[in-house]
């Protein structure tokens, strides 16, 4: 994998040392104020699981087999622009809360809040945050509290607040079509964890290039270094055929190596894992079958310490992640866009996950799942990207201890640009 990265990384440098821009993204600086934006995001989620046989909910004083839980989040994120200059210096800054519309101790463990001591859920929780980032031509290095999306460290936001991370993130477009990224992060505080280190994290290094070779490929690698917990090792290959008008086939492969490291917190860890996807797009249409398959002593492994979203992965889907020890996955799946059909802004997805061979002290395991999806986006008005999002799932599995699960969610979400 060292080899790929360091090869990939020469071929982009060797084809992109004449197609330098003639202005570089500081030279368009406008100033700290003036390119300076504001947005906030609203979002509501009502989200239930019901495990049919009877397992327990694992929270204090929870009832036996079903949790639910139901909250409303604001999120506003100020981002200024670079002064000008040959370095340019700005800020970021957020601020974000919750509120409990519903869910008692009885009933929640969904991760929508955190627990008071007598195991009843805050009634609300809020975190604010910043960094200050700096500008060299097209090279952008920005310390303190942020977002993460890297296939090695990447902080969740699949519940009312995302996770956010502390640390330096250095992040080059120097070339051509290259992105390199490097960065080096010492705190998570987790989606319900409102103070500065929730996830415990002792330090997370992490390194990343991503090079456009031409319109329709694109590829990349990565790899992170989470200390006393495991070293992992990535790549992506993503390329687009176009078939005719209103027609295309991409495929998708994603791969992962982890092997433990130091004090092994998590374990002894040792996995390979990778998935290829091939979609075919027909107009509103798209069609899509998955295979993805783990092998090593272990299944494959992310926590809280490398982000609640470090899995991008075909067969990570609604519940389950399809990523235990030696586990084969095979995935079909549908999508329409009603836009061609006079409904702009309306969709649907269904999709058919199954999994086996999963090594067990029982002997072999197996798990599947049934996902759909409905999705609603106003396109004019007032209220203009105000979306609706059904998600549902039901899973099933003859091993984890038969935990079968059917997993709901609605989720309203009101993107605004104020500034």
């Amino acid at each position: 994998m060292r080899v790929m990265k360091w090869s990939m990384i020469a071929l982009a440098v060797s084809a992109g040392t004449t197609q330098f821009a003639m202005a570089s993204s500081q030279d368009d600086a406008k100033g700290f104020v003036e390119d300076s934006t504001l947005t906030s995001k609203t979002r509501m989620l009502y989200m239930n699981r019901d495990f049919r046989n009877g397992a327990s909910n694992p929270t204090n004083g929870g009832k036996s087999g079903y949790r639910e839980d139901w909250g409303l989040s604001e999120l506003l994120n100020y981002q200024s622009g670079f002064t000008q200059g040959t370095i340019g210096v700005g800020v970021d800054a957020f601020a974000m809360g919750t509120v409990r519309l519903d869910g008692g101790a009885g009933r929640q463990g969904n991760g929508l809040f955190a627990s008071k001591s007598d195991g009843s859920p805050e009634d609300s929780q809020g975190k604010i945050g910043g960094a200050v980032k700096f500008r060299l031509s097209d090279t952008e290095l920005k310390y303190g509290n942020q977002f993460v999306s890297s296939p090695v460290f990447s902080t969740d936001d699949s519940r009312l607040l995302p996770e956010v991370a502390t640390g330096t993130l250095v992040t080059s477009k120097e070339i051509k079509g290259l992105e390199l990224t490097a960065g080096r992060f010492t705190a998570i505080s987790k989606q319900t964890g409102m103070f500065h280190d929730s996830a415990h994290l002792p330090s997370a290094n992490i390194a990343g290039a991503t090079y456009q070779f031409t319109d329709n490929f694109v590829g990349g690698v990565a790899a992170s270094d989470v200390e006393d917990y495991f070293k992992k090792q990535y790549i992506n290959l993503n390329y687009t055929l176009p078939v005719a008008e209103s027609q295309a086939l991409n495929f998708d492969f994603n791969g992962y190596k982890t092997t433990s490291d130091g004090q092994e917190k998590l374990g002894n860890v040792d996995n390979k894992i990778w998935s290829l996807a091939a979609a075919y797009s027909l107009g509103a249409h798209k069609f899509t079958i998955a295979h993805q398959r783990s092998t090593g002593d272990s299944g494959y492994s992310y926590s809280d310490v490398d982000g609640g979203g470090t899995i991008f992965l075909a067969n990570s889907v609604q519940y389950s992640d399809f990523n235990a020890k030696d586990e084969r996955s095979w995935q079909g799946r549908y999508d329409l866009n009603m836009t061609s059909y006079g409904v702009p802004g309306l969709s649907f997805m269904a999709r058919y996950v199954k999994g086996d061979n999963i090594s067990t002290t029982d002997g072999e395991g197996k798990e599947h799942e049934f996902d759909f999806e409905t999705k609603y986006v106003l396109q004019a008005g007032p209220a203009k990207d105000l979306s609706f999002r059904l998600r549902s799932a039901i899973y099933r599995t003859t091993s984890n201890n038969g935990n079968d699960v059917n997993d709901f969610r609605l989720i309203a979400e009101y993107p605004l640009n104020i500034l």
